[in-house]
């Protein structure tokens, strides 16, 4: 009994891999199915997807041109910036040298000429002012001495105070 009961096991192990097997081919054969559906709808979109992949690198060579055009004009830009830069700093430097020169210059222009109205000023005060002074001081005591002498009288107040105002 032992070796028939092995064999029903081993036939019945056989049937349920043909059937198994049988199943398999069976799904193999439906996804063969829509794998031919599937590639009939792709291959119907593959001209479309050629056109439009054709229009997508054209549109990109056409921005890469453009990018290029727009960056070889900020480049220009960039350096006519610089170079307009260099020359007005170079200008402006220039510019600011010439200005302290003329300042330098306007400085020694006005200390002489502070120097020389001192010193006229001084000669002026030495040469006629103090003469002035020392003339009117003399006739000032001249007069006095004749008014002491032939008037006799005393000055008023108001003129001892302003003469002496005077001498102030």
């Amino acid at each position: 009994m032992v070796p028939e009961l092995l064999l029903y096991v081993m036939v019945a192990a056989i049937g349920v891999s043909a059937v198994a097997l049988f199943a398999q081919a069976l799904v193999t054969a439906r996804a063969a199915r829509h794998i031919r559906a599937i590639r009939t709808q792709v291959e119907s979109l593959v001209p479309q997807v050629g056109a439009t992949l054709q229009s997508v690198q054209r549109t990109v060579d056409e921005s890469r041109r453009r990018i290029e055009e727009i960056s070889s004009r900020a480049t220009e830009a960039l350096d006519l910036a610089r170079s307009q830069l260099k020359t007005t700093n170079d200008f402006l430097t220039e510019v600011t040298e010439r200005a302290r020169a003329q300042l330098d210059r306007v400085e020694m222009v006005l200390d002489d000429s502070v120097s020389r109205v001192h010193e006229t000023l001084m000669l002026l005060n030495d040469g006629v002012a103090k003469p002035l002074r020392e003339v009117y001081g003399v006739v000032s005591g001249i007069r006095a001495a004749f008014r002491q002498l032939f008037g006799g009288e005393r000055p008023s107040v108001a003129q001892v105070t302003t003469d002496e105002e005077m001498f102030i």
